[in-house]
This record gives C-alpha cells, sequence and structure tokens, in this order.
C-alpha cells in the first residue's frame, strides 16, 4: 500500500515524478507545460520558493495552487477564485457494470476539449487529454460521456475529466466510466484518488457509493499576475 502523505502536495509531488517530464521551473517551483494544464507549486513557503512561484505564471494566463494547508498569495499576483476540495481516496471500487466504453484516442481530442468546455469538469487544456487514458461514450454520433487520468504519483493515480453532456446526463454515464477507470487502476496496482468540490454534498455521496471515502480537504487557489 502506497503511502498517501505524498497526497498533501499533489501537485508538487506530481511535477517531480508523474509529470516530471512536462515539468517547468526549477528547485524552488514548477508547473506543468500550459499546454497540458494550469497547476504549478512551489517547494516550501519560503519567500524565495513562492517569488520562484509568482514567476510561473503565464502573461495573461492562469496558475492553480492545490495544497492541503493554507496557501500564501504568491507575490505580485492576485487570486481570481478559491476553493474547499475534498481529496478523496479509493483502496477498492464497489459494483459492477457490463459497459463497453470507448477508448478515446487523438482523433477525439477536439471533441473532448469541446465537451469539457461545454461541462466544465475542471482545466482541460490543449493537451490534457495526454496526461492519460480516457474512455467514453458515444451516442447518436456524439461524445456524450467520458472519464480519463490526471495526476500521477508513485502508486498513486488521479481520476479526472469526467463529464457528461447535459444532452445525456440521468443514464449513469459518469458514475459507469469512473467505475471503469479507478478500477483499471487498481489492476496497476496504483490507488486511485480525485478531487471534489467540498460543497457539492451529491457528487461527494455519489463517489462514495463507489469506494470512495474523503481523505483530506484541500485548498484550492487560482492565481494570475497583477495588472
Amino acid at each position: 500500500m502506497p503511502s498517501f502523505v505524498p497526497l498533501d502536495r499533489p501537485v508538487w509531488n506530481a511535477l517531480q515524478s508523474g509529470w516530471s517530464a512536462l515539468s517547468e521551473g526549477g528547485h524552488l517551483a514548477r508547473r506543468i507545460d500550459p499546454l497540458y494544464g494550469p497547476f504549478g507549486a512551489a517547494a516550501d513557503s519560503s519567500p524565495q520558493a513562492q517569488e520562484a512561484l509568482a514567476a510561473l505564471v503565464p502573461p495573461g494566463g492562469e496558475l492553480w495552487i492545490v495544497e492541503r494547508e493554507p496557501i500564501a498569495v504568491p507575490p505580485g499576483t492576485r487570486i481570481l477564485r478559491e476553493a474547499r476540495l475534498a481529496q478523496m481516496v479509493a483502496e477498492d471500487i464497489r459494483g459492477d457494470t457490463d459497459l463497453e466504453p470507448l477508448l478515446l484516442t487523438e482523433e477525439e481530442a477536439a471533441e473532448m476539449r469541446a465537451l469539457a468546455l461545454t461541462t466544465k469538469p475542471g482545466p482541460f487544456h490543449p493537451l490534457t487529454h495526454r496526461l492519460g487514458r480516457f474512455i467514453g461514450i458515444r451516442e447518436n454520433g456524439r461524445l456524450a460521456a467520458m472519464a480519463g487520468e490526471r495526476m500521477r504519483l508513485p502508486g498513486l493515480a488521479e481520476v479526472s475529466g469526467v463529464c457528461t453532456h447535459p444532452d445525456h446526463r440521468g443514464r449513469g454515464h459518469a458514475k459507469a466510466l469512473m467505475r471503469i477507470v479507478a478500477r483499471a487502476m487498481l489492476e496497476r496496482d496504483e490507488i486511485p484518488f480525485l478531487h471534489a468540490y467540498a460543497d457539492h454534498g451529491a457528487t461527494i455521496a455519489l463517489y462514495e457509493t463507489l469506494g470512495f471515502r474523503v481523505r483530506a480537504e484541500m485548498h484550492m487557489m487560482v492565481v494570475a499576475r497583477d495588472g
């Protein structure tokens, strides 16, 4: 069983491991290549590390910071939005499904991003679909729902990009796809984890029916450069 301690600083630790090839910055602060996502983290809370993190905020863009401890605003940046997140993990996935999903490929990249931008499950940049395996459901020629993978740390993998087009909701697509994605992680000896907004009680309850449990409350801050 892997340690869950790295999940206290999921972005920083992903940038040092599963995202290392996509990581930009130095020993004080790093961020993922902006084509793949908006996430960044400082090595620690020192002024030097916070200044290095601020320098990684893209001009005209955003940097998303996710930590267990309260987050300091990097100097020279302003807060665009903040949220409390429930970080959830699952050592086992409950239930079965006879769904045979579509394995999404580069050919569906534009459709995947369009679905994500419509439903807003979280940031989905032009190359987010390359961060892991994504699966989906197509109905009447349209990509109706999808789910996939984002952060990866030693022995841990994040379920992400879960979304269903408004015209296809209420059919259990998201739950079925999450079950398949998370079970595949367990079969690779990786513990699935995810993040949900802490005030979305119905969403958290749904994830609990799959076998996820709340591990910790996290703090999310989205910042941009001043001026």
